[in-house]
């Protein structure tokens, strides 16, 4: 339960933590957010890595000199791109094996199910679209390398949506994380981005458990 606690601190006060991250370990935070979002997208056992408020919370300390916009953006976008690739490739050589072995409690065949349906339902777009819904953002590179996607499309729209991701979340926080209003409410804006982006995957787990009554 502590832990659980200090995870919640850490997630609603990311601006302070991240700051005296800067601080303690200088050039280092480049490492360190590389590893959390590599790990957020690249391993589906890490779903609940911070990952939007992070990046938003990265620009915001990137406008007062903490980090350098540029490097941070090249570094997290490569981080991006690689958790995928490596997710992907888990999917593809070892994902049925994992799913029905049903050991990790991450990896759900309902979670795994959710995702399928989302991922048929929108293709390639699956990949760019899921870059901004946590959990979908994880299962979905599995999937795709569980569904066989040739591995060209796939790193096709990993990129293009790594870029989307990374870009839009760092430059609005670069741009408005330190605006009095939204700083001194940081906390409730992290709430916010969490839930907005979680929206699209409660409706959809809606949706299916409503179409899978009245098919039943």
């Amino acid at each position: 339960m502590e832990i659980l606690t200090q995870f919640i601190d850490i997630v609603l006060h990311l601006d302070k933590h991240l700051t005296l991250l800067v601080a303690n370990y200088g050039l280092w935070i480049y490492a360190i957010l590389f590893l959390i979002i590599f790990g957020e997208t690249g391993f589906v056992v890490l779903p609940f890595l911070p990952g939007d408020s992070l990046l938003f919370v990265a620009g915001a300390v990137a406008a007062v000199g903490g980090m350098d916009l540029g490097l941070l953006i090249v570094v997290l976008l490569v981080a991006a791109v690689l958790g995928n690739t490596v997710n992907y490739a888990i999917g593809r050589v070892f994902g049925e094996r994992i799913v029905a072995a049903g050991r990790v409690p991450f990896i759900k065949p309902s979670a795994i199910a959710a995702t399928q349906i989302f991922y048929a339902r929108h293709g390639g777009k699956a990949v760019v679209i899921s870059r901004f819904m946590p959990l979908f953002r994880t299962f979905v590179p599995f999937v795709a390398g569980m569904a066989r996607m040739s591995y060209a499309r796939f790193t096709a729209f990993n990129v293009g949506g790594a870029a989307a991701w990374v870009l839009s979340l760092c430059v609005a926080g670069y741009l408005f994380g330190n605006v009095p209003v939204i700083k001194n409410n940081l906390s409730l804006l992290i709430v916010g981005i969490v839930i907005v982006s979680l929206l699209p995957a409660v409706f959809g787990w809606i949706r299916h458990r409503n179409s899978a009554k009245s098919t039943g």
